[in-house]
């Protein structure tokens, strides 16, 4: 958990952060155990996405928190992510300010070459995964990023 955060994150978010430093559990390695993908789990614990009862129980039983106490704070019927709202723009931390730089600098040419290869459209954010891989080229340790989502074309009425 970066300690900058720390005000804006809920308790509920602390507990899990505090529970997966204790166990010594990795974002992978907890993904793995509930069969999800690690930028989703680690989303969850920022209270970026929304998970369901079995995610809960799994989670609570791989962390050491009582399962009440996740369904509770994440109650299937009430909880709703409010995602994006923990920074600022720009960001100040430095690794999120550089993808906000990469989205200023190369946004504008990523939308023309899906539009020119999608039509009008967006890329969904929605349905959406991410992928996050360490790369070793020319002797140098490489961050991959990947973003898929699905096209949108925009609606003609």
């Amino acid at each position: 958990m970066n300690p900058s955060l720390k005000g804006k994150l809920s308790p509920l978010s602390i507990k899990l952060f505090e529970a997966k430093k204790e166990k010594k559990l990795t974002f992978a390695e907890i993904g793995e155990k509930l069969g999800k993908d690690e930028v989703w789990v680690a989303a969850v614990f920022y209270e970026q996405a929304k998970p369901e009862e079995s995610d809960l129980v799994k989670l609570g039983v791989l962390l050491d928190i009582q399962e009440n106490y996740l369904i509770n704070s994440f109650d299937v019927h009430t909880y709703f992510p409010n995602r994006g709202g923990l920074f600022d723009l720009p960001p100040a931390d430095p690794l999120i300010y550089r993808l906000y730089e990469i989205i200023q600098v190369y946004g504008y040419p990523l939308k023309a070459i899906i539009n020119e290869k999608f039509g009008d459209g967006i890329m969904s954010a929605i349905d959406f995964t991410a992928n996050v891989e360490k790369v070793e080229k020319d002797d140098q340790e490489r961050v991959k990023i990947t973003l898929e989502g699905k096209y949108l074309p925009f609606k003609k009425w």
